[in-house]
């Protein structure tokens, strides 16, 4: 069960250090397994997809039935519940708004001969990737797809392991709801692997995004450079700093609410109040009672769960900096004066009722977040993922002539004499 340690006394037997160290991402088997899988995959394309597919999810597909049909989306819908439908056009409205505010315009600037300036485009294939078999991912399909659609993708192609009745509706439907027709009913690395070199079946792309399990993300990583990707998500986290206002029954349910992700999950709350901290234990034990997946919680806590208990706020916003959590949340009672002191998370969800499945599923900001201590550097899913820049340049003969010296002196320093002369040419 999850354990409380008192940083007061000066002492966190390692705690943080095993927070820092649990990516799942280091392992050499499974990184060879991978290879293998991507080598054979772009050797042998559509028949080495097909035989990964059968070997893993026991399903026989071939050329005319791995592409999802109009009539398996229109029998979906048949299975979804109208209040799924409701919410879900909620999410997706909530999700627009938010990623139509990261638009980036095309600009140029011009002066007396010279025009400089960077022309915004977005890319031209995306591959989505979500979770399936027998889960059902609808939010990861909009979170991936819709700022894919905001910044005017042209092409996006999904993938998804399907179950022997094909792919999750609530998938389906929420591939349908905004937009994404063309979906493959195949999963793991050898998705990845279709996607990045392209089979007979699967076209490739310019970009893989989307979360998956040890396999999916190693072959993102080993894929990178043939592709560009999103990130490699590690294990989700959250980390609560909570004060002596706290309420600990809120507490308690939203590192619960995490807990039951993985048991690589990390849940961590860090506290001024040595109450609290006593009584959000308390509460996990209570709460954990009626949750479905209470095994994967209890393993989840008690490996990567941690209740710290610091002697003050400021104590508690260096630690939390120092871990760099996917999800931050502040449940302290003067949480907007300190968000600028907060310099290292994916999300910040600020008070008692902005808990983590909020942005999980319907408030508009996207959840696919850096994970593993990379939000000291990544940034969320955004449309500025799905665009390229140019750069445009243009200086008249005049303009060249008045630096002319200045690039040629520039390009000695750097022994690049054929530099120089392109310039001395002209002139």
């Amino acid at each position: 069960m999850i354990e409380i340690f008192d940083f007061r006394k000066g002492i966190d037997n390692g705690i943080l250090q095993k927070l820092h160290n649990r990516s799942k991402l280091e392992n050499k088997e499974i990184a060879k397994k991978v290879e293998e899988i991507i080598s054979n995959v772009r050797e042998r394309k559509d028949k080495a997809l097909f035989e990964y597919t059968y070997m893993f999810d026991g399903i026989n597909l071939d050329k005319s039935t791995v592409k999802v049909t109009k009539e398996e989306i229109k029998n979906a819908y048949k299975e979804v519940e109208g209040e799924f439908l409701k919410a879900i056009d909620k999410a997706i409205k909530n999700i627009t708004e938010f990623h139509e505010k990261q638009k980036q315009s095309t600009w140029m600037d011009f002066k007396e001969g010279i025009v400089y300036g960077q022309i915004i485009r977005p890319l031209s294939q995306v591959g989505i990737y979500v979770p399936g078999g027998t889960a059902a991912y609808p939010s990861s399909v909009l979170m991936n797809g819709i700022p894919a659609k905001v910044a005017g993708v042209e092409r996006i192609v999904m993938v998804s392991p399907a179950s022997k009745k094909g792919i999750n509706p609530y998938v389906l439907v929420a591939a349908d709801r905004i937009g994404i027709n063309e979906i493959y009913k195949v999963g793991g690395a050898q998705a990845v692997a279709a996607l990045a070199f392209g089979t007979e079946s699967i076209p490739k792309v310019d970009k893989i995004v989307g979360p998956g399990n040890i396999f999916v993300a190693m072959a993102k990583r080993a894929l990178y450079g043939h592709v560009d990707i999103d990130m490699v998500a590690g294990p989700s986290e959250v980390l609560v700093i909570a004060d002596e206002t706290a309420n600990p029954k809120y507490v308690a349910a939203d590192l619960l609410s995490q807990a039951e992700h993985d048991v690589m999950a990390s849940s961590i709350l860090v506290t001024t109040s040595l109450e609290v901290a006593q009584q959000v234990k308390i509460e996990i034990e209570r709460q954990m009672e009626y949750l479905e997946r209470k095994e994967i919680i209890e393993k989840s806590l008690k490996n990567f769960g941690a209740i710290i208990v610091v002697n003050d706020l400021q104590e508690a916003i260096g630690i939390a900096n120092d871990i760099a959590p996917e999800h931050l949340e502040l449940n302290i009672s003067n949480a907007f004066e300190i968000i600028g002191e907060i310099k290292n998370a994916g999300a910040v969800f600020v008070g008692e009722y902005s808990p983590e499945p909020l942005g999980d599923y319907l408030a508009g900001p996207n959840h696919v977040l850096p994970t593993s201590g990379t939000a000291r550097f990544f940034s969320p899913l955004s449309v500025t993922d799905f665009i390229k820049k140019m750069n445009i340049l243009y200086y008249s003969k005049d303009s060249l002539r008045e630096v002319k010296e200045d690039v040629i002196t520039l390009a000695n320093s750097e022994g690049l004499t054929a530099h120089a002369n392109s310039i001395k040419v002209r002139f």
